[in-house]
């Protein structure tokens, strides 16, 4: 009788989480979300300091009160899931926790050590917002396609690897370890910044050969920078083509069930009339 009670909760529960198209999971899922965006923002808020000075305490109370509901939705998590461990040390388990510890962990550390462990746990507490990713339908769509694309990903990041090592130690060369290039390490972050056309300006070339090879990087970066756009965005369309053969096959599959549940019924009203006129014959 108590484990049938016990197991009655437990899919309560798990009806609640996990099961977004029930009223209890859709008001479950609003009411975090809600705590997930206001926790976000106290702690973008906190870093202001005339703000933080004005409503700090307010900010307090309202920071304990959102970790207590993220420590009891991450107790009904573990214990509603039917493999605790799995989801203790997965991607969301672990954004989870971390939801709620850097409150907790605060507190335990010395007097001298206070602030700046105080501010680092603080700021841990923006992944948060990463919780959010739970929510976005697209994000799925998203990580399937970055996880189908993750082999030549690696590949064109070892190519822009190698590129920028070759580039950095020609730079070095050509500049003769003069004008910032004084190392093939500099050089290579200077390859680097070229590259991502960020150009913070701090190492410049000043040889005409050595203008000429950073004008060809900076020409470069500006097709590297589309070629995973291009990576991702062919996934993204071949797994929008799969769902879309997927949904009309099920379509297909449906309506060849109704086609077959319609002979089934004419076949058995046919054996039906059989039997009546076997028996009028008789």
């Amino acid at each position: 009788m108590e484990k049938a009670r016990s197991e009655s909760i437990k899919r309560k529960i798990q009806e609640i989480i996990f099961e977004s198209d029930t009223f209890g999971g859709k008001l479950f899922d609003i009411l975090l979300l809600i705590a997930i965006i206001s926790s976000i923002i106290v702690v973008i808020l906190e870093s202001v300091e005339p703000i933080n000075i004005k409503y700090g305490v307010a900010f307090n109370v309202f920071e304990w009160v959102v970790t207590i509901l993220f420590t009891i939705e991450y107790i009904l998590r573990v214990y509603a899931t039917g493999k605790p461990l799995k989801y203790v040390f997965s991607f969301y388990g672990i954004i989870d926790f971390l939801a709620f510890a850097p409150t907790y962990l605060m507190p335990l550390f010395p007097q001298s050590q206070y602030f700046f462990v105080a501010r680092a746990l603080r700021l841990l507490r923006i992944f948060r917002i990463l919780k959010l990713v739970r929510y976005v339908k697209g994000s799925r769509t998203l990580i399937s396609a970055l996880r189908e694309s993750r082999g030549k990903i690696v590949v064109f990041l070892t190519s822009v690897f190698v590129l920028v090592i070759i580039m950095g130690t020609l730079m070095y060369l050509i500049e003769h370890g003069t004008h910032g290039f004084t190392s093939i390490p500099r050089s290579i972050y200077w390859a680097i910044v070229t590259l991502t056309t960020v150009g913070y300006g701090d190492i410049v070339p000043y040889t005409t050969l050595g203008k000429f090879v950073a004008s060809l990087i900076m020409i470069l970066g500006y097709g590297i920078i589309a070629v995973p756009t291009g990576i991702v965005s062919a996934e993204l369309t071949r797994s929008k083509k799969q769902r879309e053969q997927l949904k009309n096959q099920n379509e297909i599959l449906e309506k060849e069930n109704e086609i077959i549940s319609k002979e089934t019924e004419i076949l058995e009203k046919l054996t039906a009339i059989e039997k009546k006129l076997e028996k009028l014959e008789k």
